[in-house]
């Protein structure tokens, strides 16, 4: 269910057609660019997926409007840099809404920005398609315009239990998240369902991002017996803060967690290349490559693509991959309908069945607006990057 360049022509062809028999509304339609907002934090301590998102968004709308665009329709991309701020996402949000007219929004790529601006969108029953991971940001009945590329954090947060307790066989377990409104409700549910599971939390907290000195919460940590860090955050920053202050205290503790802790930022933020070591991050099977090195198909026929016009070796194969997706699932939905109504898109987004991104599976309905499969998310180790992709954490299969 991919757009193909050979789609966009035929579909530019039927555009003209239309136009030539003299109808002037669907001339105009046709000719009308299909206007996407992106609500990105592309700077500030929370950039590093919005980065990388924004380099898969740039590539697809230039792929699709190479290739004759939508129905002869243009893509054009509205960004706004949020900066991680959910104040200026919502005055972004609103602007995109009520002054550039977009037919769909793609973002924001932080859940405490997307916390604030889900409603808003929702009541303007806007077309939004983010990766934002707190679960209650999905709820069809609340807002059914919205659909989440990524998996949500319970995913996440099960993948990382998963291997903390059953592949790693920790008991005693440290948990930091930042002060964001995603960093908070990460942690705290990280928490919980340690302790539900049986573990011991023995350290929890959340740290200013921007926070120089990590050394006080991690003696704290390592005074209380963790056997294991699990991090919540998007920021490379501080986690490469973390991983420092473990060098210099010459403790030996695994860092378990979100997938910025492979993010090829870190490089050049660790003081040593070891500081990076028994570091595991979510991953997904899209991005991993077997003991071979060789990828799923569909992941290498995406590096094929982009190779030589985007850099997969400082971000993440799944960043770029699924801004991509996202691009082409709202030109899908025009190219199939021949609208860009709200509605339309909308509909269109809830028949997708094992829709074949290049990040993931998607499958939604009026009901279901977690279209990533589970079983499709694994953790990595976070320095073996290669081209955005990694090997599997020690211990899986």
């Amino acid at each position: 269910m991919t757009v193909s360049r050979r789609d966009f022509v035929l579909g530019a062809a039927g555009a003209l057609g239309a136009s030539a028999l003299g109808m002037p509304a669907l001339a105009l339609a046709s000719s009308e660019d299909i206007k996407i907002g992106w609500l990105a934090a592309l700077t500030g301590p929370s950039s590093a997926p919005g980065v990388g998102f924004n380099r898969g968004v740039e590539f697809a709308a230039q792929a699709i409007n190479a290739a004759g665009g939508v129905k002869g329709r243009k893509i054009v991309i509205v960004t706004r840099d949020t900066q991680g701020d959910p104040t200026k996402a919502v005055n972004a949000a609103q602007e995109m809404i009520n002054s550039q007219k977009v037919h769909a929004i793609w973002g924001p790529t932080n859940s405490g920005e997307s916390l604030a601006v889900t409603p808003i969108m929702a009541r303007a029953k806007m077309p939004n398609i983010h990766p934002c991971v707190i679960d209650s940001l999905v709820n069809t009945d609340k807002y059914p315009n919205a659909f989440r590329i990524s998996p949500s954090n319970s995913q996440w947060d099960d993948a990382c239990r998963n291997y903390c307790l059953k592949v790693q066989k920790y008991s005693k377990i440290a948990v930091i998240g930042d002060t964001t409104g995603y960093g908070v409700s990460a942690t705290k549910a990280c928490v919980a369902n340690f302790k539900k599971d049986g573990a011991e939390v023995v350290y929890s907290a959340n740290i200013d991002a921007t926070q120089a000195d990590m050394s006080p919460d991690m003696t704290r940590a390592r005074d209380a017996g963790a056997q294991v860090i699990v991090i919540w955050s998007v920021s490379t920053g501080m986690e490469a803060r973390l991983f420092n202050t473990r060098a210099h205290m010459g403790w030996d503790v695994a860092f378990v967690g979100h997938p910025s802790l492979a993010s090829g930022e870190l490089r050049t933020l660790v003081e040593k290349p070891e500081n990076w070591d028994k570091v595991y991050a979510v991953g997904y099977k899209s991005a991993s490559y077997d003991a071979s090195g060789k990828l799923p198909a569909h992941s290498q026929e995406f590096l094929d693509m982009v190779k030589g016009k985007v850099s997969l070796e400082d971000t993440l194969y799944w960043w770029v991959s699924a801004g991509y997706d996202a691009i082409e699932l709202v030109a899908k939905a025009v190219q199939t309908t021949g609208s860009s109504q709200s509605k339309d898109i909308i509909e269109y987004w809830n028949s997708l069945k094992a829709y074949p991104g290049y990040f993931g599976t998607y499958t939604y309905s009026p009901t279901i607006h977690n279209g990533y499969p589970t079983e499709e998310v694994v953790m990595s180790e976070a320095k073996s990057a290669r081209n955005g992709t990694f090997a599997l954490a020690p211990g899986y299969q």
